[in-house]
């Protein structure tokens, strides 16, 4: 393992997971006197369960990493010091040449079962294509263990920045329980507030009372709304920025002279990864609309059965729009990060006939369905 610096530029996060990064250390920090979180820890190794992962775009210097050739990867760094994210720390990449040999030296096994079971988890991570809490939440339902609930939050910068949004969606369920204020802006207020801190206390008791969730119900029900809250202001946030990248992948043009089957290659994936791009924002709009259905109809007919109904079904959905919304982000963050804006796009055809080979894998069950 080497020393990474770049914890440093994370040392700024005060929030538990964003698309990208899950920040182990500041979910500790968070729930220290959190029982439910010391008994259901994410990892055995107490180690790895204080540690950063997120998803890396590798440099040419770490493609020599992996047997296989890949643009991003998941990478573990591990602090040196928890409480002082500055003083950097050591990394690997899951799945990396050596990658168990490192991990059980590191995360200090000494039970090996233990450690089976954390590279599970592990791979379940690196094969997601993002670490939004909701997908990650609902991909662990196919693995034996039950983590605390604590490590799906939403992190507390894009609570901030998801705010305004989400007072608008909230803001009519709370004119509908009226009574009591429930058109002050001060008990909307409180509400997107609880609820955007996956909070479940009286501050929500509108959403219980007016879908008629009972309390066994309501947990899950609150999660749900959370959730799809969450995908739609992604969905707004991403999408002038998802346009962009589709533009360039249509024009851009390699540096040098295309020889033998170069120029198809090319084409054939460009045009896999419109069409998939096409298909996939439609079935991410179409599976939003489903939830905004169901609230309309709760709210306008003053019917809350389907809303009900919908919400203790829908992290079922969350498998589907996550992945999907995953793969589109990643095309995002590292066109972007490739290709900044203004800047000179060159790239020879050998590097860009692998960034659109991961583009497309990303996007493998919309092109199958499109073919």
């Amino acid at each position: 393992m080497s020393a990474d610096h770049s914890v440093r530029c994370l040392s700024a996060l005060s929030g538990a997971s964003s698309n990208r990064v899950l920040n182990l250390v500041a979910i500790g920090a968070a729930n220290a006197e959190n029982p439910n979180y010391r008994n259901a820890p994410l990892f055995n190794s107490k180690i790895i369960n204080g540690a950063i992962i997120l998803k890396h775009r590798l440099r040419p210097d770490e493609m020599d990493f992996f047997h296989a050739r890949r643009v991003q990867a998941t990478k573990i760094i591990i602090p040196f010091q928890r409480t002082d994210l500055g003083a950097g720390g050591q990394s690997l990449f899951i799945g990396q040449r050596g990658f168990e040999g490192l991990l059980k030296e590191v995360g200090n096994y000494r039970d090996l079962d233990d450690m089976k079971r954390d590279v599970e988890v592990m791979r379940l991570i690196d094969a997601v294509p993002s670490l939004d809490p909701f997908l990650l939440r609902e991909h662990r339902r196919t693995y034996d263990f039950e983590p605390d609930s604590s490590y799906f939050d939403i992190s507390a910068a894009d609570q901030k920045r998801m705010y305004d949004y989400a007072a608008q969606e909230v803001s009519r369920l709370t004119a509908l329980a009226g009574g009591q204020g429930g058109n002050s802006s001060t008990s909307t207020g409180r509400m997107v507030a609880a609820l955007l801190s996956s909070e479940v206390n009286e501050k929500l008791e509108p959403l219980r009372a007016s879908p008629n969730l009972g309390p066994d119900e309501f947990s899950e029900g609150v999660f749900s709304w959370r959730g799809f809250i969450y995908y739609k202001w992604c969905l707004e946030q991403f999408w002038p920025h998802l346009i962009r990248a589709l533009r360039d992948i249509k024009t851009i043009r390699p540096a040098g002279k295309l020889i033998g089957d170069e120029r198809a290659i090319l084409e054939e994936c460009k045009s896999l990864i419109l069409h998939g791009a096409k298909t996939t924002s439609s079935e991410i709009r179409r599976i939003i609309a489903v939830s905004d259905k169901a609230y309309d109809d709760m709210i306008d007919e003053k019917n809350p059965k389907l809303f009900r109904d919908f919400l203790l079904g829908a992290p079922k959905l969350f498998l589907e729009i996550g992945e999907k919304m995953g793969a589109m982000q990643h095309i995002i963050s590292f066109w972007q990060y490739r290709f900044p804006t203004g800047a000179p796009k060159h790239v020879d055809v050998e590097e860009l006939i692998t960034i659109f080979q991961d583009f497309t894998k990303g996007l493998t069950a919309e092109l199958r369905a499109a073919a």
